[in-house]
């Protein structure tokens, strides 16, 4: 389909500045198809009166193709707000992940750290049991087993003073806690391990920030619980 004259090129504005007694700002936008119906209804009229008259230009084609120019243009558009969004989204995370700083967290895990005869984790069961607990070290050894009643609940707290059953202390260190849990009938019952501790950083530098807590590093998605702020 032969046409004669050459459609109008959109223009991109040139920037806009606003300035007031405080400050000065500068702010760009771009015209397009899409922008406004005026300059739809502009393209489409100069091309009608360009068109060759010994093949006339099917209008409903061309219409057609301009509703998909404005669509892509759109598309374009939205492309770039959805970046401005996830930067944002970015910003805003790490400023999260900084308010965490100093706090006390639980988080999900089954590591903690024991340190000046302490280590601590967290239990949830679905509903009264009898749990037996397993604490290795870094190596995998098993240096302490027990068992004891728990209630239906989260975030039931379990506390090892660092001893084995054999009364022995262990270093400071890395200790894994494995837990089962049975009914009263016997039937096995799930059971969550979760860690306590004070957040000493968070990377920024991660994408999603991540924080600090003890020699292990967790997502903000893991924080389960915020139950103190050291002073």
């Amino acid at each position: 389909m032969a046409v004669d004259a050459t459609l109008p090129t959109t223009i991109v504005s040139a920037p806009a500045q606003t300035t007031s007694s405080s400050n000065t700002s500068t702010s760009s936008t771009t015209s397009g198809i899409a922008d406004n119906f005026q300059t739809f209804l502009t393209l489409l009229t100069t091309q009608l009166q360009n068109q060759n008259p010994l093949d006339p230009l099917d209008t409903n084609q061309f219409t057609q193709q301009l509703v998909q120019f404005a669509g892509v243009e759109q598309q374009l558009k939205t492309n770039d707000q959805l970046s401005s969004l996830v930067t944002l989204q970015k910003t805003a995370q790490s400023t999260q992940a900084l308010n965490f700083v100093g706090a006390t967290a639980v988080v999900d895990g089954s590591t903690a750290t024991l340190a000046d005869g302490s280590a601590t984790w967290a239990l949830g069961a679905s509903k009264p049991s009898t749990v037996t607990v397993t604490i290795s070290n870094a190596t995998g050894q098993a240096v302490y087993t027990g068992s004891f009643p728990i209630n239906a609940g989260d975030h039931q707290t379990f506390e090892w003073d660092g001893r084995g059953n054999d009364g022995v202390q262990w270093p400071d260190g890395s200790y894994t806690l494995t837990a089962t849990a049975k009914d009263a009938s016997g039937q096995a019952v799930a059971i969550s391990t979760e860690i306590q501790g004070v957040v000493q950083a968070a990377d920024l530098t991660q994408d999603p920030p991540t924080l600090s807590i003890g020699d292990q590093s967790f997502t903000i998605d893991k924080v389960k619980k915020v139950v103190g702020r050291s002073s």
